[in-house]
């Protein structure tokens, strides 16, 4: 029998822990831990929300978690924006994890935040800098089909999400990754890229042929919208399964 792994879920910007609501129960079904926090500022921890909250605030978050439960061998899972926060944790506890998967996620490297590793950011906190509340953000607006809502289109799933999103607060996408931790460089890291319709102007960073641990980079796709863990929940699971 393949012995149980511990998966760590972190969810990206606006959304919250639910959102692998449909993906924790498959890997739980294969008799696998799994943990999907909501990070501060989101879900039962919306009412965190404020100026003061960043990408070093979720990053504590999940080292927290991590911590707090004495996991070991951990599969962590980051997605989108969670590609910071992922990376910031690898960089504290690497001894803990044994490997990293960044799901259509920001790949930064040392000192870069999330507008360097993806301009478009830039547009959104320009966006709210003219609001009553410059320091939040509001969450993506749905757009025409095909595109949806995160690349969610299903309605019923649409009504859904909307209803579990928040903002996010400017500093998250303002301050730099640390990871110039040696040992996290030797944390395996699997990406999974969703291919399916995005919107024009986001502009994807290359995932690099080799890892930072020197092996080949190990690099799936997904034929979806952004949110594979809402609209493609089954084949994701048997990503993560296939692959750690």
């Amino acid at each position: 029998m393949t012995r149980p792994t511990t998966y760590v879920l972190v969810h990206g910007a606006w959304h919250d822990g639910r959102s692998w609501d449909r993906v924790a129960p498959l890997l739980t079904a294969r008799g696998h831990r799994v943990f999907a926090p909501s990070l501060t500022g989101h879900g039962d921890k919306a009412h965190l929300l404020g100026p003061d909250v960043g990408l070093a605030t979720h990053t504590e978050d999940v080292v927290d978690l991590i911590l707090e439960h004495d996991l070991n061998d951990i599969v962590l899972v980051g997605h989108s924006y969670a590609g910071m926060v992922i990376s910031g944790a690898a960089n504290r506890i690497p001894e803990r994890l044994s490997r990293l998967v960044y799901l259509d996620a920001m790949v930064p490297a040392h000192g870069e935040n999330a507008i360097d590793v993806m301009p478009l950011t830039k547009v959104m906190i320009d966006g709210a800098a003219g609001s009553a509340q410059p320091w939040r953000i509001p969450p993506l607006p749905e757009l025409a089909a095909p595109l949806g809502l995160f690349g969610v289109t299903d309605p019923d799933d649409i009504a859904w999400l909307r209803g579990t999103l928040t903002d996010e607060s400017v500093l998250c996408f303002q301050q730099p990754v640390e990871m110039d931790n040696p040992a996290q460089a030797a944390v395996p890291r699997t990406h999974i890229l969703c291919v399916g319709n995005g919107p024009e102007g986001v502009i994807r960073r290359s995932i690099p042929a080799l890892q930072p641990n020197g092996e080949p980079s190990h690099v799936h796709t997904l034929d979806t919208g952004h949110d594979a863990m809402i609209t493609r929940p089954a084949e994701l699971a048997a990503l993560l399964l296939e692959n750690t």
